[in-house]
């Protein structure tokens, strides 16, 4: 013990520990200089409104040039260390602060009136990406046209890049402003394809590793049915215990407004952790708990609690986006790579443009199969889904995992072709953004202006869909269906008013006077606190 203490029995050791503390400080200090000048940056070009390089692409770029300076110079590997992309820190700490405000900030009504083409979209047509991508990878190397992996494995390598991260599309659609449906479409299925991607991936590994394929290909549906209605229950019941709590817990006074905020705060990440300490998505569950909070919980809150957790909650997912970016830049530069099968990444760039076309626009066919005329998915909208599906953190977290899970370099080929797609898409996608909404027209009348709270609500009243009528039946053939339609559009309006009169009056403070609820278009940006 004393020798712990004493640094003249031991004088390395002391040295040592004061040095790696140096080196911890020196490591935060660079993460914090890039922090603050991403955030200026992004900021400058806001102002400018030069759409071509959007934050989230700045954000890359720093990390990729400051990562590239240390590669090249005698940075100590000590200094080096602190940042390394941890696929664990990602999942347990960046990650849910960003799900939590995009549900919390969420606008219900488009949401929930799309819900059913959002999970068409994330779920089959994830699984369609993630086969589509697979089967041609696999068909590419066994006709020598890249390098060859298993079948298995290019599923898993399907599955993995199939994740979808459109940050930086989502940002230019609210400064130029889009249908408030299609920012709906495309925010909703980059949240819930990303449960789908993980288990799509964990299940792809899992068949790897046994013998029995049969089983494990139908052990898919089950197991993702599984996570997602549980992930989704237990999201939902967190933020319904929540309220009940803060109905009935007498927190709304002024000396006790602290705990108010830190109850409320903990919530989220009791959700998030509960479902994956069980096995199931913290990402469905987390997004769910905001959603119910937002809806319920927050009305229970003091004025002055209301005020703090929504600040801090823009606060912390703005920090945690711009650091996943620019953490994931400088990983990027830093890490080892293998270039030498350019074929590889040559081709799956072309064979992950392929499968999200036979994405989005096979499940727009099917989507609008079930929908009336007046509310279709339009091509242009098609195109701008087709257009968004950008690659970004939850597919390089994914591709870090796979270095270890696959042998024989397979997983350092898969890492290094999903690094190229994710700057690429990042950077070329996320910079042409702009270009492509006024190619296929589909910007907003708020074009010069960033679209606040009076911005989206007029957006909406002017931009939404036309809400479905039954009066109209194309052909005899029909009717049986446009029936069942009719119901459904019956029992969502049952729920709207099952919730005015019942869920609300239970779960918070008031007795109904809001009758819009669901309604109240709120800012569904996830970077609107920016501006």
């Amino acid at each position: 013990m004393e020798d712990l203490i004493s640094p003249g029995h031991d004088p390395h050791g002391g040295g040592g520990a004061g040095k790696e503390q140096q080196a911890a400080g020196v490591g935060i200090l660079l993460q914090i200089m890039m922090l603050v000048l991403s955030f200026v940056l992004g900021h400058v070009l806001r102002r400018h409104k030069f759409y071509y390089l959007p934050e989230a692409s700045a954000s890359l770029l720093i990390g990729l040039i400051v990562g590239g300076l240390a590669n090249v110079s005698d940075t100590e590997t000590s200094i080096r260390a602190w940042f390394n992309f941890h696929e664990e820190f990602f999942f347990l700490f960046l990650l849910p602060p960003i799900i939590f405000q995009s549900g919390f900030s969420l606008a219900p009504k488009p949401f929930f009136s799309n819900f059913g083409a959002i999970v068409t979209f994330a779920i089959l047509g994830t699984f369609i990406a993630s086969v589509v991508t697979g089967v041609l990878v696999y068909l590419g190397g066994v006709a020598y046209l890249m390098y060859r992996l298993p079948f298995v494995e290019c599923l898993m390598f399907g599955a993995l890049i199939s994740a979808t991260d459109p940050v930086t599309v989502l940002s230019i659609f609210q400064e130029l402003g889009t249908d408030v449906n299609l920012y709906a479409l495309v925010f909703g299925e980059s949240v819930l394809n990303d449960a789908m991607a993980i288990s799509l991936y964990r299940t792809m590994s899992l068949v790897r590793s046994s013998a029995s394929s049969t089983q494990n290909l139908f052990m898919v549906v089950v197991r993702f049915l599984e996570m997602f209605v549980g992930s989704l229950s237990a999201g939902v019941g967190v933020g319904f215990i929540s309220a009940l709590l803060f109905k009935y817990a007498g927190l709304d006074i002024d000396n006790l407004q602290n705990l108010e905020c830190c109850l409320f705060v903990l919530f989220p990440y009791f959700s998030y952790m509960l479902t994956e300490g069980l096995g199931l998505s913290g990402i469905v569950s987390i997004l769910f708990t905001g959603i119910v909070m937002k809806h319920y919980t927050y009305s229970n809150l003091s004025d002055k609690s209301q005020r703090f957790v929504s600040a801090f909650f823009h606060l912390i997912s703005s920090l945690a986006e711009t650091f996943v970016f620019i953490y994931m830049g400088f990983d990027i530069a830093m890490e080892q790579h293998s270039w030498s099968h350019v074929g590889f990444i040559f081709f799956s760039v072309l064979f992950i443009i392929v499968a999200r076309a036979a994405n989005v626009f096979s499940c727009a066919y099917l989507v609008n199969l079930a929908r009336p005329m007046n509310r279709k998915i339009p091509q242009k909208h098609q195109k701008a889904l087709w257009y968004s599906g950008l690659r970004g953190a939850m597919a390089f977290a994914l591709a870090l995992q796979s270095v270890h899970d696959l042998p024989e370099g397979h997983g350092q080929t898969i890492f290094t072709a999903t690094t190229a797609i994710v700057v690429l898409t990042v950077l070329l996608i996320g910079g042409s953004t702009g270009t492509m909404l006024e190619a296929l027209q589909v910007v907003g009348e708020g074009h010069d202006d960033s679209m606040g709270q009076d911005n989206f609500e007029s957006f909406e009243r002017n931009h939404t869909y036309v809400a479905p009528t039954f009066d109209d039946v194309e052909s005899s053939s029909g009717n049986r269906f446009k029936m069942k339609l009719k119901e459904f559009h019956k029992t969502a309006a049952s729920f709207s008013a099952l919730d005015r009169n019942y869920l609300t009056p239970f779960f918070t403070s008031q007795n109904g006077e809001d009758e819009d609820g669901f309604d109240e278009p709120l800012p569904s940006a996830r970077r609107e606190f920016r501006r």
